[in-house]
């Protein structure tokens, strides 16, 4: 398929395991706009993917647009989501609810991160160059993050963008193991469970 918008329909750039780009799966599925996107697999480490020309950060996810604009960054697309959907938004529109849900993504979406530099050092520096205090550091923040979002939980029973967050953080730690979580957060366990039954879209963006 070619990496062009046409035909009205928008184009998702992601690969399957990405968990910033399965948050902008969840949130295709849960507005009912997957007959309008086509998810098209993306490589950040291939210098000849066209990623680098629509993201010139070389990111992913990335949103290309019918008219042949882009979006980029997980929450902007989502919230792109939210403005062409009928169905309640992911992020609400104003207030202090709206303030509130960023924070509680940011702190998700900074597991993340922490755990994807974990990652990273251990698969782009060879042995003697991985950083103990490096991975010491990005540990902590996962440590301190889970406990503060673990005392205040989103939602579950009307999920919104922190709830798909924590969710895509929790799994990815689950996937590539960077650290260990579960023995001391059961309650995010519990969470993460109760999540995983009530919301569809979190199993069906599996890898």
């Amino acid at each position: 398929m070619s990496e062009t918008a046409n035909s009205g329909r928008m184009i998702l750039r992601t690969s399957v395991t990405s968990p910033y780009g399965r948050k902008t799966r969840m949130a295709m599925l849960i507005h009912g706009l997957q007959d309008r996107v086509d998810v098209v697999p993306a490589d950040t480490l291939d210098a000849n993917d066209s990623l680098r020309s629509q993201n010139p950060l070389g990111k992913m996810p990335c949103l290309i647009l019918p008219d042949g604009g882009v979006l980029f960054d997980s929450r902007v697309i989502v919230e792109y989501f939210d403005s062409i959907s009928e169905r309640a938004p992911l992020l609400p529109t104003s207030g202090r609810a709206h303030f509130d849900v960023l924070t509680r993504t940011v702190l998700a979406d900074g597991i993340t991160d922490a755990a994807l530099l974990m990652v990273y050092e251990g698969r782009f520096r060879e042995p003697p160059q991985i950083s103990d205090r490096w991975l010491e550091h990005q540990r902590g923040k996962v440590q301190r993050a889970l406990a503060a979002i673990g005392a205040a939980p989103p939602p579950i029973d009307q999920p919104d963008l922190s709830s798909l967050a924590l969710a895509c953080a929790l799994a990815y730690l689950d996937w590539r193991q960077p650290m260990t979580w579960r023995d001391e957060h059961p309650a995010l366990v519990a969470w993460l469970d109760r999540f995983a039954a009530k919301v569809p879209s979190f199993g069906l963006t599996a890898a």
